[in-house]
């Protein structure tokens, strides 16, 4: 059975910038605040964080990091001791002049990230290898001051988590970039059921302060890119200019070799773009809040009873789950919890339950099936896998289509006026080439893969030898 077009939505197809908008509103994620280019987080969207940030802290700790919290304010003359770092963030910063009537001394920073926080405080607390590594992560709200806003893809204050290692040697860091990396993609790939390309930045698109970044970018149903997640190896760019040194084995003073790595509450951004349809948000099963609703349908004594013992069932089973015995109708219950994206319907009604069965909705595909009481655990447990396999793989699916091969600049400006995408191309490393890129609809590389396809000899911007097999593509 196909799921029937909600009206108050846009259709994603037609206009997806409102469509996005609309399943914000609609579907309770978000609310305009009276300060321009901030959010109130509503409930739902909060305990999708919620769930979000349990399974990456869970993932953090099972690889050694710790979590702390750093002030949120930054001296100025601190902000500045890095001067890549501190011009890269410059347009972004917001700062506090005043404490009450007083002007202050020396301007604060609020928070845009928080290297250079981390960084005065290894200096107080390292003096040996015998104190290395440190592997801390934090949770927290960091502040940005973007020109153009969108809710959870771009706002001036956003919450994330900003992970920070110190390293006795730069193979240690290394390996410490890749592993956050590598732990992102799974997150991605296993809980959200997004497909991501991973890769290094370009030293143009890299973070400011870096030695290099690695990324992952994944594809929007409208074929714009989304940077998910990103993990920085600084070597000791950050070390010296803020004296962060221990004695090694040999007694003798080293700077230690540094990474930072994080994500945001863009991923709910991803998730309605990704998996959205126009009847609002597909949520995979282990992300989330509700997996199972039971709606009833007609609230006689005997559907009331069965609601109640199917419940208990699967919450023994250990589902996250709601019943809605509300005197609402069948179909603006239906409809509420398809716009919400709640994996899993139970349709409890009078003849159902004479019939010792219930419908069983499936909300990635609309599909309805009728299942026996005593199958109910069995079959609910069985499908909510299937959801979350079947929702990876059509994400997958549509991004290996929008995923291209180009030789030639016409191609690639065809391909982005009609259907973008993706665009696989090879590139002679000139920063001028990959400026010239950027006039096609602001398309910007997105990352060098670690495994690279040999498309031709030569750049497609200038016909010089290649050097590297890029992806590109236009960004949100």
């Amino acid at each position: 059975m196909a799921i029937i077009k909600n009206e108050k939505i846009t259709s994603r197809d037609n206009d997806f910038a409102q469509w996005y908008t609309d399943i914000v509103k609609q579907a309770h994620l978000a609310h305009y605040s009276s300060v321009k280019g901030c959010l109130v987080i509503e409930p739902y969207a909060y305990a999708i964080w919620e769930n979000i940030q349990a399974v990456l802290d869970g993932m953090f700790k099972e690889t050694g990091h710790e979590n702390l919290y750093m002030p949120m304010f930054i001296p100025e003359s601190l902000l500045k001791k890095e001067s890549e770092h501190v011009e890269g963030f410059a347009p972004e910063v917001a700062w506090v002049t005043y404490g009450g009537k007083t002007p202050l001394e020396e301007r604060l920073c609020v928070r845009p990230t928080s290297e250079t926080l981390f960084c005065d405080y290894y200096s107080t607390i390292i003096n040996s290898y015998r104190d290395l590594p440190k592997l801390y992560n934090q949770w927290c709200s960091v502040v940005r001051w973007e020109k153009s806003t969108r809710p959870f893809l771009r706002s001036r204050e956003f919450l994330w988590q900003e992970g920070h290692t110190i390293h006795e040697t730069a193979k240690e860091a290394e390996e410490e970039t890749l592993r956050m990396l590598n732990i992102y993609k799974k997150f991605f790939e296993e809980y959200l059921a997004i497909p991501v390309l991973v890769g290094k930045k370009t030293e143009k698109e890299k973070f400011a302060g870096a030695e290099y970044t690695l990324s992952l970018e994944a594809l929007m149903y409208d074929g714009v890119s989304l940077q998910s997640a990103t993990s920085h190896y600084f070597g000791q760019k950050f070390s010296k200019p803020f004296d962060v040194k221990f004695v090694d084995r040999n007694n003798q003073p080293q700077y230690v070799y540094q990474t930072s790595w994080g994500c945001s509450t863009r991923m709910i951004g991803a998730l309605i773009m990704v998996h959205g349809d126009d009847n609002g948000l597909v949520l995979p099963p282990k992300i989330a809040p509700k997996q199972v609703v039971i709606a009833s349908i007609r609230n006689d004594e005997n559907v009331l009873g069965a609601v109640d013992k199917i419940a208990e069932t699967l919450k023994k089973a250990g589902l996250r789950l709601q019943c809605d015995v509300s005197d609402k109708s069948a179909g603006f219950k239906f409809a509420e919890y398809e716009m919400k994206g709640v994996p899993v319907r139970i349709e409890v009604g009078p003849r159902d339950v004479a019939n010792n069965q219930v419908v069983i909705a499936r909300r990635d595909t609309g599909t309805k099936e009728i299942v026996k009481f005593e199958d109910i655990e069995r079959h609910v447990l069985a499908l909510l896998d299937e959801i979350q396999a079947n929702m990876y793989e059509r994400a997958l699916k549509h991004t290996k289509e929008r995923t291209y091969t180009c030789t030639t600049l016409d191609e690639v400006k065809k391909i982005m006026e009609t259907k973008p995408g993706f665009i696989k191309a090879m590139w002679c490393g000139a920063p001028e080439c990959e400026a010239k890129m950027k006039e096609i609809r602001g398309m910007k590389s997105r990352c060098i893969p670690f495994e690279e396809e040999h498309i031709a000899d030569t750049c497609i911007v200038c016909g010089k030898k290649a050097k590297h097999m890029v992806y590109w593509g236009i960004q949100y």
